[in-house]
């Protein structure tokens, strides 16, 4: 199959792990696959710095409407820093200060100081982050040397611990919720040191279900064969939500765009549910809906299996 003719006939849609290169944007990664795609669209679920490596989770096509259930899984990173260094960027590519005299850390120290940053902590951004400042990019204000306040926020770290430590190196790895600044929590555990510390790598290993051992390599220019190869179903991106496997009936109902009503029995019972994603018989996506458990239905928001003629 070639041509762009064939390209356009490609009704292409789904997930793609990618392995993204050092010194390469997100931006970049998807514009590389938007070329051999079209017209289908791409987006990329959770943005790497051009310094870090790993998963990058590409959503084509009508699966680009899922890319925040993709950003909602869980992350792991493996983070390196080096102790006695300070970075405006809060990692190498920044400029980067020595901490004068600084003293041999012990890693005993640093392990005393994991359980502080496990569960729901307070971090704050990097000054060269994406995060909003007055209505403008936190990075966009650093660049022209402005030091702006940026609010602590909450998120979620489950999993940290030491990989490997050589002073004035080490090692974590780091298993968090989204909105997570792998480099905040190497530069605050190098304050509460009292040395400072710089990160110098990041390899984001997993989101969800998708690791970096299956993902995609760009060592080579893909190719649309490579892509459709690697493509995986849109229901991969929801693994999370509460899952409800409708009939032929209701199939066909919710391809219209109609709500299921009557209790749904297949779905737990708790007032927390908000949205659901309803599979096909033949376990795909079929939408993504909404529960309302006052009027004991589900109202769908995003509708993926195809009308019937």
């Amino acid at each position: 199959m070639s041509g762009s003719s064939s390209k356009a006939d490609l009704q292409l849609s789904g997930l793609l792990n990618v392995n993204k290169p050092e010194d390469v944007t997100s931006r970049q990664v998807v514009n590389q696959f938007q070329k051999l795609v079209r017209p289908a669209r791409v987006g990329h679920a959770g943005t790497l710095d051009p310094l870090a490596t790993g998963v990058l989770v590409l959503c084509v096509g009508s699966s680009t409407r899922l890319i925040r259930f993709v950003q909602d899984q869980t992350k792991e990173y493996i983070g390196e820093f080096v102790l006695g260094k300070r970075s405006d960027t809060d990692d190498i590519t920044g400029e980067v200060v020595e901490t004068p005299d600084c003293p041999v850390i012990e890693r005993e120290q640093l392990e005393r100081l994991l359980p502080t940053y496990r569960g729901s902590i307070e971090q704050t951004p990097p000054q060269f982050s994406a995060v909003h400042v007055n209505g403008r990019r936190a990075y966009d204000l650093a660049r022209q040397g402005k030091t702006v306040e940026i609010e602590p926020r909450t998120v979620e770290v489950y999993e940290l611990e030491i990989v490997k430590f050589e002073f004035p190196r080490f090692q974590l790895r780091i298993v968090c919720g989204s909105g997570t600044y792998i480099r905040s929590i190497g530069r605050d555990l190098g304050e509460d040191l009292g040395v400072g510390a710089t990160m110098t790598s990041l390899v984001r290993s997993r989101i969800g279900d998708f690791k970096l051992e299956s993902a995609l390599s760009l060592e080579e220019p893909p190719t649309l064969e490579a892509i459709t190869a690697h493509l995986q179903p849109p229901i991969k991106a929801v693994p999370h939500l509460p899952h409800y496997r409708c009939d032929a009936r209701e199939l066909r109902a919710i391809s219209l765009g109609q709500k299921l009503t009557g209790p749904p029995e297949r779905l737990p019972e708790t007032d927390e549910i908000t949205e659901v994603a309803i599979v096909s018989p033949a376990g795909e996506l079929a939408a993504i809906a909404e529960w309302d458990r006052p009027h004991q239905c589900l109202s769908p928001r995003q509708v993926y299996a195809q009308r019937p003629n």
